[in-house]
């Protein structure tokens, strides 16, 4: 009984502490002491509370603003932000810092994290990379201004990310049209112009081997699934496809699957030939046909006049 007298004892006092804590933060957020405000808003951030050190931070940045001391406010008030996760935000802040005090000694690495939190806020290569797009320009404008600054090196590595993610979401969208090509037919067709512009935007594509030998598919499957009178020209847009292919790639792990292709390729143009050739017999004798009903009518005509 002793014992659970003492731990209730002790509970209450806990909760005390807690409440009076509680109390002196928000007496001190409610107070107009802004110079003790911030010298705790400080302190809770180098103590790595960052939530209650935003509170003040956000209050003091208004009470601040136009006086000496705004400079290092908004400075650990973007930082805050940034610690919090809160990206989106933080990079405005740390802008903002940036354009306001471009003589500060901050202003350069206050640049820099703004354009590396739109570089965290980046989503996956699936979702809208407008986000990415912004990312690459704020971290492009980084290093024009600051072309010999250590964190140029970080800059360039953190765009080659970025870039290899736009990469990843043209090679995908691609590979889509292809994917839906027995539901549309000119899916096929849009897979090719789709593979062949994303090699046009980024040249140094890592997929380039792939996509190469994924365009002789698209090509192949879209003349394969054309009507006969468009068959031919296709086929022989694959085999010049086939041909791009084996003098780029030579040693390609795709190799065997494109020589399949190829042959495919030149059944499809020998059965499409000799389809196209029996329509034209067949063509000529029906109009061999009528040419010889049009005489005969002729000629009853002119025995029955």
């Amino acid at each position: 009984m002793f014992k659970v007298k003492h731990l209730i004892i002790l509970v209450f006092i806990a909760t005390l502490g807690l409440t009076a804590c509680k109390s002196r933060f928000e007496k001190l957020r409610a107070s107009n002491d802004v110079a003790k405000k911030y010298q705790e808003a400080l302190r809770l951030y180098n103590k790595k509370d960052y939530s209650k050190a935003l509170v003040l931070f956000e209050d003091l940045s208004q009470k601040y603003r136009g006086r000496a001391e705004a400079e290092d406010l908004n400075y650990y008030y973007a930082y805050t932000l940034y610690r919090l996760g809160d990206y989106t935000t933080a990079r405005y802040q740390f802008k903002s810092f940036a354009d306001t005090y471009p003589a500060s000694r901050n202003a350069e690495e206050a640049r820099y994290m703004g354009a590396y939190c739109y570089y965290l806020d980046s989503p996956i290569f699936s979702l809208d990379q407008e986000n990415t797009y912004k990312a690459i320009d704020a971290l492009q404008l980084f290093i024009n201004l600051y072309p010999t600054s250590e964190r140029a090196t970080s800059a360039s590595k953190y765009i080659a990310d970025l870039r290899g993610k736009l990469e990843d979401k043209a090679f995908e969208n691609a590979k889509l049209y292809l994917t839906t090509g027995p539901s549309n037919v000119d899916n096929y067709r849009s897979a090719v112009i789709a593979l062949k512009n994303a090699q046009r935007d980024y040249p140094d594509i890592k997929y380039a081997e792939e996509m190469d030998y994924l365009m002789i598919k698209a090509q192949y499957l879209y003349a394969k699934n054309s009507y006969i009178v468009r068959q031919e020209d296709r086929y022989n847009e694959a085999s010049a496809l086939y041909a791009e292919f084996t003098e780029n790639h030579p040693e390609s792990k795709f190799m065997k699957d494109a020589k399949q292709l190829k042959q495919d390729i030149d059944n499809g143009l020998i059965i499409t030939k000799k389809e196209l050739a029996d329509y034209a017999m067949q063509e000529a004798k029906y109009k061999e046909m009528l040419k010889s009903d049009s005489k005969t009518k002729d000629t009853t005509v002119q025995t029955l006049k």
